[in-house]
């Protein structure tokens, strides 16, 4: 691997969001990122990734399993060096953080 080429941190975050379309909940059969579970995603220079995310519901039977899951997959993108996913519940998550397209592909219009 090439050291001299870093990818940039707008990239690499990008192509992390790309990824994160690609995980779906386990119940509702919407990308993670569309249904608004991302609240944030930090890339430093040295290409680490740290992501808080939440969950539609605190008793939700994958808390314990779904951000390792999402570490793996994360960690999978060319020019990220380290993930770290923190689970987080608050704000709560409501239906109004989901995305147009994702209420739309539910009905919810």
């Amino acid at each position: 691997m090439n050291d001299q080429y870093q990818i940039s941190p707008e990239q690499l975050k990008e192509d992390v969001i790309d990824v994160l379309k690609t995980i779906y909940d386990p119940e509702i059969p919407i990308n993670i990122y569309e249904l608004g579970l991302i609240y944030d995603i930090k890339i430093s220079t040295s290409g680490n990734v740290d992501i808080d995310m939440t969950l539609t519901a605190p008793g939700c039977p994958v808390a314990q399993s779904f951000p390792g899951d999402v570490e793996s997959r994360v960690m999978s993108v060319p020019g990220v060096k380290k993930a770290h996913v923190e689970l987080v519940w608050d704000p709560q998550w409501t239906k109004d953080m989901m995305t147009e397209a994702a209420q739309l592909q539910l009905g919810m219009f």
